[in-house]
């Protein structure tokens, strides 16, 4: 994968950092909530679009 020219911002990586653990736990909001320290329903949100992806097989 080429990844040159592509801009990496704090908020890109914010969210991908945010997806990739929404993944690797399955979609647990309570765990999304603790590591990142974000309000229930944002971690909620993360964990109900995790589930989709894992559900779709992405």
């Amino acid at each position: 994968m080429n990844l040159r020219g592509l801009t990496a911002t704090l908020e890109r990586l914010r969210i991908d950092r945010q997806l990739d653990e929404a993944l690797a736990s399955g979609g647990d909001p309570l765990h999304l909530s603790a590591v990142f320290g974000i309000a229930d329903t944002t971690a909620i949100r993360w964990a109900i679009n995790a589930r989709k992806l894992l559900d779709s097989g992405h």
